[in-house]
Formats: C-alpha cells, sequence, structure tokens
C-alpha cells in the first residue's frame, strides 16, 4: 500500500521540470552543449572591398556623428545569432568607421580596448588622452581600455579606418562601461619621442598602465621593422606592434601583427584557437581556411575563426596583412593552442 500511495504522490517529469524552472534551475543532463562532442570551427567569413565601399557611401548620406556618436558599419558573418549579439570572430568585434572633411566625433571612453587602422585617405587626427594622432593610411592607432578618445577630420576627403575591439570578451565578462564627455581625470602622458631611441628608455614612468605609451604607429615604421624582420617557420614575416616598455603586446587583450608573405611563397599550415580578424593592406593571393579557399585583394577584410587550419599565398608582388586576435589574452588566462603543419 505505501509502494501505491509514494508512486500517486510521486510528480510527473513534467512537473518536476515545472517546479525546477520556478526555482531558476535546470538539468545539465538536457543542455544542447554539455558533455558533446566539438561541432567543429566555424566557417571564414570575407568582405571584398569592391563590394563594401560603395555601400560606405550610403552611411554618409544615413547619419552623421553628431547625431549617432560615431558612423559604423560592423562586420557581422552570415550566422544564427541571437539580437544585439556584435560579434565578428569569437572575441573581436570589427567594423568600419567613417568621416567626411569638417566632421568631429565627441571623445567618450569605454572598458573596451580598440585598435584603429587607416584604409583610406587621411585628415583625421584621433586624439587619445589629449595626444594628437594623425592617421593616414596603413597607421595603427590605439585607444585603450578607459582612454579618451575622439576623432576630428582636417582633410579634404572621406576617410575610412577599420576599428577592431573586444566587445564581446566584456559583453561575456559584464564588464561593459561607457562614458561620453565631458571628459575627466584625464592621465598625464610622455611625448613618444621619448620612446624613439632603441634600446634607451626614460627612467621616469607617469604611471603604470597595461598599454603602451605609444598611441600612433606609422605605417613606415612597420614597413621598415618587416624589411630586416626574418622569416616565420611557415615561410611568412611577422612584426608585432609593442609597448617599448616591456616588449609585449601593444595593447592588452588584443594583439596586433604585420605579416609580409613574398610573391609565390605559400605558408606552410598553422592552426589557432585564437580568435584572428585580418585586414589585407597589399598585394593579391589567396588564403585557405579549413576546407575554403578565398582569393583576397587589398582593403579586403577576412575571419580566421578558432581551430581552423590556415595557409595564405601570394600572387602579385608582396602581400602585407594587418592581423589582429586576442592571442595576448589566451596567453595570460593559459588557454593558448598552436600548431604548425607540414607542408602538403
Amino acid at each position: 500500500m505505501d509502494d501505491v500511495q509514494n508512486q500517486l504522490a510521486k510528480p510527473s517529469s513534467d512537473e518536476v521540470r515545472r517546479l525546477w524552472k520556478m526555482q531558476s534551475l535546470e538539468p545539465l543532463w538536457e543542455s544542447p552543449t554539455a558533455h558533446k562532442p566539438d561541432p567543429g570551427p566555424e566557417a571564414a567569413h570575407i568582405w571584398h572591398w569592391s563590394d563594401v565601399r560603395p555601400l560606405i557611401e550610403h552611411a554618409f548620406h544615413e547619419t552623421s556623428p553628431a547625431a549617432v556618436e560615431r558612423r559604423v558599419l560592423q562586420y557581422i558573418p552570415p550566422r544564427a545569432i541571437e539580437a544585439g549579439e556584435e560579434r565578428t570572430v569569437g572575441n573581436l568585434t570589427a567594423a568600419l568607421q567613417c568621416l567626411l572633411p569638417g566632421e568631429v566625433a565627441r571623445p567618450h571612453r569605454h572598458t573596451m580596448n580598440a585598435v584603429r587602422f587607416v584604409i583610406e585617405e587621411g585628415g583625421v587626427i584621433t586624439e587619445v588622452d589629449g595626444k594628437d594622432c594623425p592617421m593616414e593610411y596603413g597607421d595603427l592607432v590605439l585607444t585603450p581600455a578607459w582612454c579618451w578618445h575622439g576623432h576630428r577630420h582636417v582633410g579634404s576627403k572621406p576617410s575610412i579606418w577599420l576599428d577592431v575591439l573586444d566587445v564581446p570578451l566584456h559583453m561575456a565578462l559584464g564588464t561593459v562601461v561607457f562614458q561620453p564627455p565631458p571628459m575627466m581625470n584625464m592621465p598625464k602622458t610622455m611625448a613618444d619621442a621619448a620612446f624613439m631611441v632603441p634600446n634607451i628608455l626614460p627612467v621616469e614612468r607617469l604611471e603604470t598602465r597595461t598599454h603602451s605609451p605609444i598611441y600612433r604607429y606609422p605605417y613606415s615604421d612597420a614597413l621598415k621593422a618587416l624589411a630586416v624582420a626574418p622569416a616565420s617557420p611557415d615561410g611568412a614575416r611577422r612584426v608585432r606592434y609593442a609597448n617599448p616598455e616591456t616588449g609585449g603586446p601593444a595593447m592588452s587583450l588584443l594583439d596586433s601583427l604585420m605579416i609580409e608573405i613574398d610573391v609565390g611563397t605559400t605558408t606552410l599550415p598553422t592552426r589557432s584557437n585564437a580568435s584572428i580578424f585580418c585586414l589585407v593592406v597589399e598585394g593579391e593571393g589567396a588564403v585557405t581556411i579549413g576546407d575554403q579557399t578565398l582569393s583576397f585583394a587589398a582593403r579586403d577584410t577576412f575571419t580566421v575563426p578558432p581551430g581552423n587550419w590556415r595557409t595564405m599565398t601570394a600572387i602579385s608582388d608582396k602581400v602585407r596583412i594587418y592581423q589582429v586576435s586576442d592571442v595576448d589574452m589566451l596567453q595570460r588566462l593559459g588557454l593558448l593552442r598552436e600548431e604548425a603543419g607540414d607542408a602538403a
């Protein structure tokens, strides 16, 4: 009789799940992802400049920085995403920002790190914590986390640059903070010239920060470094945009490289669990990412999602590619995994 009563008192599975849900509990064994095999790496995506550039003209007509803070078009690959997801690849959000002559994007600051790489024209000055950083083709400008930064266009032609930020990481961690003007608590900065003598640094430090004291890295300097850089094991040459005080990445969490590949060279396969976004600065070629082979030309951009094998081939002159990734973040957490393969 007791067994019968116990059976009658036992709630149904549906009732059990209703009770769990009332207390905000979910069974792990019914999760679509827990303890399941890795679904494999996400597919890469490429944006061809010949397709994208005409569409930027519409952004100039649709709005202005005065109305929307920043005139930006985000790179969002075609995939199933949740509403409001601002992710280009892994922990990175990439976008195109554009200004017309005479326009000003007012200063603000946020907890997300950002890099700016100039794609078209110049004439823009980005002010970072009070330091003016002219932006010309191929220049890299840093706007590290919690640094005040604004843009003003003093040139005569439209200017376009690549933005890459670690937005998805901060959204996942719940650390997104945005502060509009007026600017306050401006830190003291030191002139870039103080760090321009090779192998010699000033003894004085204004404050301890996790990013480079230099915010602008001219393209001409990157080319000089590439000209004397040794080849990497895969056959390309690589230089890192570095913090002169530490020798490490110029900015915490976002790692920037310039890659150069000689004409006719195909790099050996490499693979990483880092999230990578690439901008072709010069040259034409092809990249194989996983089972996709994508042809590229100057100003094209593409993703290398984690876990994909990658090779690159230069088919005209030298190919130069700006690469930004979350390698530094993974390395700090002890999670970075990188592999090199053999020639096919």
